[in-house]
Order: structure tokens, then C-alpha cells, then sequence
């Protein structure tokens, strides 16, 4: 993590008290999350979020395809940020379920479509729902399939390459557990990681089979170089992968 220490970071003292709350993962695991959040707090509270596109992924655009959903299709997107892919999946005819733990980046996204959510209490999450989107604002790995619903398949461009290394393990897992091995498109980077120390960090496609072949036919179908403000910090690929269930 970037900064000096957890005083930096300013630690969420309340995500520590959850801590006891987790029983499958340990203590040590919820303390990392918990300094996680603080740095990602600090990343909105700066607009420091250069992973924010402002455009529709264009790996989304070329491959949205590929999941063969029908109008009305729950689609989940995990850290979701405010990107303007959810908008674009509303317009496909989806109905869309995300989570993101900064609660302005969700207002915002409610703000763009110009929805009046219904907000109510979901464990230690807020809800925000409309008629075509519903946004989760807290930590991932507190979701439950409960809370999250039925899933027809899984967007993510942002959460998986978010995440170190020592996390995206417990992260897949989780993600598999909650959408009941939904489909996936899996969007991704890879180049050498001595290039910088992300996030975004480089996940190859050795990792990809090792985190996902249990439960899935991990199969890359479209390839691009690195381009944008990432492009100025490493050179490599932005890969987009199709996660079928076995």
C-alpha cells in the first residue's frame, strides 16, 4: 500500500470492531481490508481515480455479447465505482446489480441517471435501489448470495485487478460462492508487474485458470495493448476473458 503506515491510510477503526464478524476469513485478512478501505476512501476523497474510464469499456462494447443474456438478466458488477458501464448495461435491457465501498461514487451514479433510489439497511451494507439498478455501498467479501439475489452473469472490469495478489484467492472464491458460478466477463491487465506497483495489478492467464478452472472454462477472447493515462505508467495488454461455468 501506498502512504507512511496506517496512520496515513487512517484505518477504519469500525471495520476492525467487524472483524469478529468474518469467521471465514482471519484476522489478519480483515485487518489488510480494513487498511484497504482507507486507502481507497483516500483515492475518492483526492478524485485520485485514474482507473475511472469515463467512456464505456470498450472490451465490454466487443464482447457484452459473448454472456447470450436476454432483457431483463441480473448482471453483477463487483467494485463498481461510478463507471459509466452500468449505464450502458441498463440500456442493453439489464438489470443491474453492483457493490462499490465509496457511498459517493454510488449517489453519483444515481445522480447521472437521474433515479430517485429507495435506500434501506442490508447487514452492514446500504442499498440503493431503483427499478433498473441496485447498488450496494460496503465491503465485498461482507455480501452474501442472500443479499445479492439471483445472478445471470458477472461483469468485472475493475475489482479482480484491484486487488494484491495475496487477496484475489479469497476474492474469487467469494465471487463464485455469491453468484453461484455465474458466467464472467472477466476483464484484466497484464505486464510485467517491476513496471509498477498498481492497482491496477497485472493478472496473467496462468493465474486466471488457477483462481477460476475448478469452476469454470477460462478462455481469453480479445486482446489489446494498454492504452489511456495506464498506458504512461506500463505497457502491456487489457485482456478480456470469458469465464463459461463446467
Amino acid at each position: 500500500m501506498r502512504g507512511g503506515g496506517v496512520d496515513s491510510l487512517r484505518l477504519d477503526l469500525t471495520s476492525i470492531r467487524r472483524i469478529k464478524d468474518a469467521p471465514k476469513i482471519s484476522c489478519i485478512k480483515r485487518i489488510e481490508q480494513a487498511m484497504d478501505h482507507a486507502f481507497w476512501h483516500q483515492k475518492w476523497e483526492e478524485n485520485n481515480i485514474p482507473f475511472h474510464e469515463g467512456r464505456v469499456n470498450a472490451q465490454l462494447l466487443k464482447n457484452f455479447h459473448r454472456l447470450s443474456l436476454n432483457r431483463g438478466d441480473r448482471v453483477f458488477v463487483p467494485l463498481c465505482g461510478k463507471t459509466t458501464d452500468l449505464d450502458w448495461l441498463v440500456a442493453q435491457g439489464c438489470h443491474v446489480v453492483g457493490i462499490e465501498l465509496n457511498q459517493s461514487a454510488v449517489e453519483e451514479v444515481f445522480a447521472r441517471m437521474g433515479a430517485q433510489p429507495e435506500i434501506s439497511t442490508s447487514g452492514d451494507h446500504r442499498h440503493y435501489k431503483s427499478e433498473t439498478i441496485e447498488l450496494f455501498v460496503g465491503d465485498v467479501f461482507g455480501l452474501s448470495a442472500d443479499m445479492l439475489g439471483p445472478v445471470d452473469a458477472v461483469y468485472d472490469r475493475a475489482a479482480l485487478v484491484a486487488l494484491p495478489a495475496p487477496m484475489r484467492a479469497s476474492y474469487a472464491e467469494h465471487l463464485t460462492a455469491v453468484t453461484q458460478a455465474a458466467p464472467q466477463l472477466l476483464i484484466t491487465f497484464e505486464y510485467e508487474q517491476a513496471q509498477m506497483k498498481g492497482p491496477p495489478f497485472s493478472v496473467t492467464g496462468a493465474e486466471i485458470r488457477k483462481l477460476y478452472g475448478d469452476r469454470y472454462r477460462p478462455e481469453r477472447v480479445s486482446s489489446v495493448a494498454i492504452t489511456g493515462s495506464l498506458a504512461e505508467r506500463c505497457s502491456g495488454t487489457e485482456n478480456a476473458w470469458l469465464l463459461e461455468p463446467i
